[in-house]
């Protein structure tokens, strides 16, 4: 098993949260680069590409990158990294919430439902073209969960080459090839009854008891190259519940942190 290296991006999109800030541990690598004034994508642009440079050199250093941050679009950096790298992997990302749209098909025009379609090469590209990233072929990613979808969001997934899988437990017999596998946990997927410090809950999630086996069993196929987590809101988690699922569920897929 190689060793793990934590990223750690105490942000939600381009603003500091100081309650990411406090998960810190001797060893974990802090990515919070100043950010100038500007709109929100050009900043968040100068975070992702610091977070590629902490992938690669992890991979270079012969770790494996678990980068931990307070959004989705962070995915959109360890992905440059891993291409840095010279590691082409399969994508598993696991999600509430599609993150599929894009400014054509959002109703809030939100960021952060965007990076899953920004990957695969849809919608607005300045945030991966900032990291020199190349769109992930579409038949090398899987949605699983994503059990609340915008209607264009929905029809996209549709007819697109994402392979969805609803429930989770699906992959464990799913065939997955012999490439390296990089997964993406929004702990928003878990049952709010288990986490729900969430900034967008979505009823009807799966227990973390049900995750526990998925995770383990993508743990023992040993081809598990790099990890990125999308956190719960630690300003909504005063017993500290949805960080210790969430985390307890990462020990799962990567062993210790």
């Amino acid at each position: 098993m190689p060793q793990n290296q934590t990223l750690l991006t105490p942000l939600f999109l381009d603003t500091r949260v100081p309650g990411l800030e406090a998960l810190a541990r001797p060893g974990w690598v802090l990515n919070n680069p100043p950010l100038p004034a500007g709109d929100p994508p050009s900043r968040m642009g100068i975070v992702h590409r610091a977070l590629a440079d902490l992938v690669a050199a992890s991979l270079g250093a012969g770790r494996r990158p678990v980068s931990i941050a307070g959004d989705c679009c962070t995915a959109i950096g360890v992905a440059a990294g891993l291409q840095r790298a010279g590691l082409d992997c399969r994508l598993i990302w696991f999600d509430a919430h599609g993150d599929f749209n894009t400014p054509e098909t959002t109703p809030s025009g939100f960021l952060g439902g965007m990076p899953l379609a920004m990957l695969a090469g849809r919608g607005d590209l300045s945030m991966p073209a900032a990291v020199g990233l190349t769109p992930l072929p579409e038949n090398r990613i899987i949605l699983t969960d994503g059990r609340d979808l915008d209607p264009q969001e929905a029809e996209m997934l549709k007819h697109s080459e994402v392979t969805h899988l609803r429930n989770p437990a699906d992959l464990m017999g799913y065939t997955l090839g012999e490439d390296p596998l990089w997964v993406h946990f929004d702990v928003d997927v878990v049952a709010l009854a288990d986490s729900p410090a969430q900034n967008y809950p979505a009823e009807g999630g799966p227990p973390a008891a049900a995750l526990q086996p998925v995770f383990a069993a993508l743990a023992a196929s040993g081809r598990l190259a790099a990890v990125s987590v999308s956190t719960w809101n630690p300003e909504l988690d005063p017993d500290r519940r949805s960080e210790k699922t969430s985390l307890d569920l990462l020990r799962n897929l990567i062993g210790n942190l």
